[in-house]
């Protein structure tokens, strides 16, 4: 995602930048990661130029084959296996082991490791980088740990931190970074990336129709890399368009295969947007003629907070099969209409 046009122009303002610490934030799905590491290529390069890393260098080539020794990239550990980052020999060992399963939080002994690559002298001439992301899984014991390190690093030692929920972040660590706040890419630079990249796909993408993709950006809410991930799971137009319907149903079979994150989180884009529709401001993420008509706001309410609950717990549901069972039968109680109450008239419910 480098060659995104809008990453190489915030790329070029943040080379522009004074400092050791540099936070990017913003939404997920904008390309952090992939600015952070350009960001990363270009400060250890060898030869950069104004529009970052030469690629060609001895010192960007260890970056791609994830061995440069300058680098140290601070990630949880499922995120780093995600990415094809390397972990360290003890606990790639005690996860193959199954004596612990990758952690979606940064470990404080990670963290501890990292500060220790900071206190050893540089392998090559261009300093040494810490690549932080997503920043807001350093838990509490992390981040403090990682307090002044970050304020006084040694010698020539930069931090990259990037996140997609900068509100997590302790404000220590927040006041020790210059923020960068991630650009959005017009709809045309967007839809272009998303087009250049299914070609490059050897995956079920390449496929998709012209009406397809503008499902998915309409569901990424204009975010490319997360209007790849919506098409990567298999999202159409026709789908897109009969979801709503389908879940205030409760029928879950379209989204019964999908990971328990992404089925919460189409009920979180279903519920707002059946929010704004209650308050008379038009949909972002579904048609307007696709949501339910006139839902009970008061009910509209509680649903949210109980979704931004079950948030929390996402990715570790205790039974995936009556978590979709019980969410299906509480989608459908929300947006069913009281007994002989006109849909127009629901909307104006009180209890």
């Amino acid at each position: 995602m480098t060659n995104a046009p809008w990453l190489q122009r915030q790329l070029r303002d943040l080379l522009a930048l004074r400092g050791h610490a540099v936070l990017l934030a913003g939404p997920a799905g904008l390309g952090q990661h992939d600015l952070a590491l350009a960001l990363a290529r270009t400060w250890l390069c060898e030869r950069p130029g104004a529009h970052g890393a030469c690629g060609d260098c001895p010192a960007c080539h260890a970056i791609d084959v994830r061995t440069h020794a300058d680098l140290f990239v601070l990630m949880p550990e499922q995120q780093a296996l995600d990415l094809g980052w390397p972990l360290d020999a003890a606990t790639q060992e005690r996860i193959e082991r199954k004596e612990i399963k990758p952690s979606r939080q940064i470990r404080v002994e990670a963290t501890r490791a990292a500060v220790a690559f900071t206190q050893v002298t540089h392998a090559r001439g261009q300093g040494k980088v810490v690549l932080i992301h997503p920043a807001e899984r350093l838990n509490a014991e992390s981040a403090n740990t990682l307090l002044k390190t970050l304020e006084e690093p040694p010698g020539r030692v930069r931090f990259i931190l990037a996140t997609e929920a900068v509100h997590l972040l302790l404000p220590t660590i927040r006041s020790r970074c210059q923020t960068h706040a991630m650009a959005w890419p017009t709809e045309a630079e967007g839809r272009a990336w998303l087009m250049q990249t299914a070609a490059e796909e050897s995956t079920s993408t390449r496929a998709l129709t012209e009406a397809d993709w503008a499902a998915c950006w309409r569901a990424a809410g204009g975010r490319p890399q997360e209007a790849l991930a919506w098409a990567r799971l298999g999202v159409t137009a026709r789908l897109w368009a009969d979801l709503p319907q389908q879940l205030v149903q409760g029928d879950w079979s379209a989204i019964a295969d999908w990971p328990i994150p992404r089925q919460l989180q189409v009920l979180m884009l279903l519920c707002h947007d059946a929010m704004g529709l209650a308050a008379g401001a038009p949909p972002r993420y579904f048609a307007a003629e696709a949501l339910p008509p006139n839902p009970i706001a008061r009910r509209l309410s509680g649903y949210w907070r109980a979704l931004q609950q079950a948030w929390r717990t996402a990715e570790h549901p205790l039974q995936a099969g009556l978590w979709a069972e019980a969410w299906a039968e509480r989608t459908r109680a929300v947006f069913a209409r009281p007994s002989g109450q006109p849909a127009s008239a629901a909307i104006h419910s009180r209890p």
